[in-house]
């Protein structure tokens, strides 16, 4: 994979839906929730005035609605701007 995100950026590979409720109940694919929680995969160099507070492998929660979905290499990831993340975990 090649991309590199411009200004301020991020490639976040997105974590995967919970399977199962606490109760060990199995969620069907039509009610599992959008994920808000991936990992950094790339990161834009920033802004001249705003610095990349993000680096390459950082896991992050972000909006239920950030970013754009984007398929590399059969895989599903989120552009999205780095005002989009929340937390650093």
């Amino acid at each position: 994979m090649s991309i590199k995100p411009l200004a301020d950026r991020v490639l976040v590979e997105p974590k995967e839906a919970e399977t199962k409720t606490a109760g060990g109940l199995i969620i069907p694919d039509t009610a599992k929730e959008k994920p808000q929680q991936g990992k950094i995969i790339a990161v834009g160099p920033g802004k001249k005035d705003e610095p990349m507070e993000l680096h390459v492998g950082d896991d992050v929660l972000y909006g239920k609605y950030a970013g754009t979905t984007v398929t590399l290499d059969g895989k599903d990831y989120l552009i999205m701007r780095q005002d989009d993340v929340v937390a650093i975990i």
